[in-house]
């Protein structure tokens, strides 16, 4: 990595959120996508000609083994994550890691260690934290117009939205889960990072699993494969406590008959004020004289985008030796309460968070 160069980016995974991150890139002039690979070479191999990508690699090992590559983006699917995080760390790289961080909380302990070790960025592209209202709504909580924030509701409730069945995301030992790890963790990392990070303490929930495995809620996204098998659930509902004594009630679905917008959501309830986002609505609550005093915030129009706003936010950490907002340790975070939540539903109690890692 050379001053005033642009920092040079190899792509693990060519699919569909790959493809994003090439075209996010395309924005950035502070960065240069110069080599792809993909488990299936002939996707790599299109997505370099219609993006001018240099270098195609048939494996992750031979690409993570070029010296001119700074950083990767790592888009596979979720039981991969670690491994390849992992090796790339090892390998001297910088690394963006796909959403969930990992498969489950030993997988993500793995790579804690390694980037501790490594001394390298790693960072976790929740693009929400980046959307114009949540940054609107965070400045307001940083000039603490919300007072204390006691309770937050957040979720994504789709109603027919089954990704892919069939495929890894309907596989738990592929993917990890269904809509509380592939929704919910957004939503998740999201309102901790709104409500001011405070640290949980235990959580309770509870998981159902009552169209996917009668085939029933699939949704546009993906190809189905019918031969395949559906082992996760298809709806996830969580109460997660702090220290300080805040809550945040949390609601995730891929199907569930009920009315819905299918718009993920965060409310944040607070002593002075209070926040909605909805969508690409949000609004700010208060009262004035005794009366509601409500402002509409929008999305300016101009706005270039959250994922851009996050490509040159892990571009800057990279330069400056920084940790990004979304750290190797909201990674973990997220993984913990997720992992706690899968557990609190398979016994029928409440689990406390067993903070290992700090």
């Amino acid at each position: 990595m050379t001053a005033g160069k642009p920092i040079r980016i190899g792509i693990i995974g060519s699919g569909n959120i790959g493809n994003v991150h090439m075209e996010v890139l395309k924005k950035v002039p502070e960065a240069e996508i110069t080599a792809v690979t993909d488990a299936y070479l002939p996707l790599a191999e299109a997505r370099a000609k219609e993006h001018n990508i240099e270098r195609v690699y048939e494996s992750t090992d031979k690409l993570l083994s070029d010296p001119s590559i700074d950083a990767v983006i790592i888009a596979v699917s979720n039981e991969w994550h670690a491994p390849i995080a992992v090796q790339a760390l090892e390998a001297g790289k910088h690394v963006m890691l796909e959403k969930p961080m990992a498969l489950n909380l030993a997988s993500a302990k793995q790579i804690v260690e390694a980037e501790r070790k490594a001394g390298k960025v790693l960072m976790i592209p929740h693009q929400l934290r980046w959307d114009a209202l949540s940054l609107a709504v965070k400045q307001q909580v940083e000039k603490g117009a919300l007072g204390h924030i006691y309770h937050a509701k957040a979720g994504w409730l789709r109603r027919k939205g089954i990704p892919g069945w069939g495929t890894w995301f309907t596989q738990m030992g592929k993917s990890g889960g269904g809509p509380l790890i592939d929704l919910g963790v957004h939503m998740l990392d999201l309102s901790l990072y709104l409500m001011g990070n405070p640290k949980p303490v235990s959580v309770y929930g509870a998981t159902y699993a009552e169209f996917g495995p009668r085939k029933k809620g699939i949704g546009s996204w993906g190809a189905p494969n019918w031969d395949g098998q559906y082992d996760v659930e298809d709806l996830a509902t969580a109460l997660i406590k702090f220290d300080n004594g805040a809550t945040l009630s949390l609601d995730v679905s891929w199907a569930a008959l009920i009315e819905t917008d299918n718009q993920p959501y965060v409310q944040l309830l607070g002593s002075e004020g209070g926040a909605s986002i909805r969508g690409t609505k949000g609004k700010l609550f208060a009262e004035m004289f005794d009366r509601e005093a409500d402002i509409d915030l929008t999305v300016p129009e101009f706005d270039e985008g959250p994922r851009v706003r996050m490509a040159r936010h892990f571009l800057s950490c990279i330069e400056s030796g920084l940790q990004p907002l979304t750290s190797v340790m909201t990674g973990y975070t997220n993984n913990l309460i997720l992992d706690a939540i899968y557990r609190s539903s398979q016994t029928g109690n409440e689990v406390k968070l067993d903070w290992d890692i700090e």
